[in-house]
Parts: structure tokens; sequence; C-alpha cells
């Protein structure tokens, strides 16, 4: 791959923040790098997508400080608020928005802020030549916005291989482990898990949650505090934010992962589970319908807590049918992309792109 000058990947804060889109951010460049491509990481700080003026102060002051010509590529959670600050240099750098999905599409917005971010992202995805998806739905959804189609490109994530032998289950005594990845905030739907679950209490399971607690810590206490007592006592552990090589053990561990998200971009996690050979259960929600595969996993209606009831007790009380699951992740397994091979990809289009004018 050849070196390439003038790349800048714009990232909206810490891109070691356990969340898919940094993650996606920061394994594409370091893939990028590792192939020889020269590539700058300009972070901002802020309290993206909703900055305040000295955020967008210093975006501007860092912006206008790029070299003419320079390709920035943009993760959407920023980018999609930074219109007014992207298009006086719209023409002097060649701009590639990364979309993990759609701003007004996170839930819990009320209309008039969902309607406010769909018409900043819209006006701010004018000034990118290209668009960088995460998956096919996304493609979709970022069409809606009124981008061309043939300016979309879809770049799913990678996935790590796992160690080896950690698609065999580890030996333990009976009960089924449910394993959930995934930030305490109200688009993860824990809720929804937690309602269903706690009609199960007749059947062997436990449930064990991996993701930060910080991000909505009211949502996240309120969540902690309904296992405390009643149906879910000493069944729900909350392990809250992991490292990522720490993630392993917990998939190694389990028997059933389950994502009741209300919107995904794409699901990094299902990914990552299905890498492990584990079988899935999750919502029918946003890119989860492609990224989920036919035999190995099971889909259910977002918020539909007596379907996801009977899919949890049918799963659980059903070995027979997760080994069948589990097998047929172990082969998709080994159709899901690799992060050197997605960063190709990203490469290359960055090299198609067109030089600014003079």
């Amino acid at each position: 791959m050849p070196a390439s000058a003038n790349w800048v990947f714009l990232i909206p804060g810490d891109w070691n923040t356990p969340t898919g889109g940094y993650v996606y951010d920061r394994r594409l460049v370091e893939a990028m790098r590792d192939q020889g491509c020269r590539v700058d990481a300009l972070r901002l700080d802020g309290a993206w997508p909703f900055p305040d003026a000295a955020t967008l102060a210093e975006a501007h002051r860092r912006i206008a400080a790029l070299p003419d010509g320079a390709c920035v590529v943009a993760d959407g959670l920023a980018f999609a608020v930074l219109g007014e600050v992207v298009a006086p240099h719209a023409r002097r750098l060649r701009w590639v928005a990364l979309v993990h999905h759609p701003l007004h599409l996170e839930t819990g917005l009320d209309a008039a802020t969902a309607d406010a971010l769909r018409r900043r992202e819209t006006e701010a995805l004018r000034h990118a030549l290209r668009v960088v998806v995460t998956s096919p739905g996304t493609a979709d959804d970022v069409a809606a916005l009124g981008v061309d189609p043939g300016a979309i490109h879809v770049i799913e994530p990678g996935v790590d291989r796992p160690a080896a032998g950690t698609e065999d289950r580890v030996a333990r005594p009976a009960g089924v482990r449910l394993l959930c990845v995934a930030t305490l905030t109200h688009r993860k739907g824990h809720a929804v898990l937690l309602d269903a679950l706690s009609e199960l209490s007749h059947l062997d399971w436990t449930l064990h949650c991996v993701g930060s607690q910080t991000r909505d810590p009211v949502l996240a206490r309120a969540l902690t505090a309904r296992t405390a007592a009643g149906p879910l006592a000493g069944r729900v552990f909350w392990h809250g934010e992991v490292a990522p090589q720490a993630l392993s053990p917990h998939y190694a561990a389990a028997d059933l992962f389950v994502l009741p998200s209300r919107h995904e971009g794409y699901g990094m996690v299902v990914a990552e589970a299905i890498a492990h050979g584990l079988p899935v259960l999750a919502s029918r929600a946003g890119a989860l319908v492609q990224t989920v595969p036919a035999a190995a996993g099971q889909l259910v209606p977002v918020d539909d807590v007596p379907a996801w009831r009977d899919a949890l007790a049918r799963l659980i009380g059903d070995g027979a049918l997760r080994r069948r699951m589990a097998e047929a992740a172990q082969q998709a397994a080994h159709r899901l992309p690799r992060w050197p091979g997605q960063a190709a990809r990203m490469a290359a289009l960055l090299q198609r792109l067109p030089e600014v004018a003079p």
C-alpha cells in the first residue's frame, strides 16, 4: 500500500472510549498505518453532538490550520453539527463523512431536537465528497437525507480472530449464561431485557452485562437498582466498562449473546459474538437485520417484552437449538471482514478522491 500524505481523521473526543463508533475509527486508522499509510488523528474534545461556542471556535481554528488539499475523514458525531465550520473549507479540503448512524435516529430525543439534528446533518453532508457508512441499512438512512447513493460507500467494521479455542464454551456448572455488551443508555434497551427475564425466574440462567455506566448515570442507577432485589436478585451481574482485551473471556464464558437495542448502525458487538461462535438474540433494529446471520441468531421486535420473554425461554430451555446456532455462528465467523481488509478498502477510496481545484 503506497504511503499517502494529508489524510486526517477528525475524532470527536477520545477514541479509546469503548463504543462501537470509536473502536471503528481507532482500529481503522491503526490498520491503515500498519499498511504504510500516513494518517493523522485530529482530536476535537467537546460535548458532541451538542458543542458549545468554545468547542466550535476550537474546531474552526484546528480545521483552518489544515493544509490545502488535505483529505479529512470526519466522524459523523461531530461532522453532522459542523456544517457552518466546514462550509468555508468545503472546496479547500476534501471531506469524507464517516456516518455510524444519523444522529436524529438516536433513541430518546424529543421531536424538536431530532428535527434540528436532521436539518444540521443534511446541510453538513452537502459538503462531503463521499460518505462512508458501516452497513447497507445505514446507507439507506443517509440516502434518505438527500445524499447521492453513488457517493455512499459501505465499509463494515472488521473483527479480530479469537484466540484458539475460545469458540468452545468454558466448562462450568449447569445454567445458561447470557451476555450483553452495551453501554447503559436508553437506546440499548436493557430495561426490556430485564422486564422479560423477570418473568423467567423459574429457568436456570444468569445475565452478565458489560458496558459503561457513566454515559447516563441516572439510567444506570435505575437499572442496577432493579436487580438488587426481587426475581432478578443474584442473577444479574453488572461488570461496567472493561478494556477491549478483557472482553474475550466474557464471550468465551457465555452461552447466548443478547442485544435488545432500539437502533444500531451496524452492531459491532454482535459481529464479535459471532466471531466467538456465540448464538445471538437481538432486536430487529436498524442494521441488526443485516448483521445477525439467520441461522446463528434470532431477531424479535423492538421493545416487545412478551416476544423477548418467549424467545429467551425457548433458547434458555433448548440446549440443542443453541448448539445448532453456535455451529452456524462458527461458520459465519469465517465470512466476517477483518480489519486489514477494511483498512485497505478505506485507503483505496481515499486515493480515488478528486484533487481540489486550484
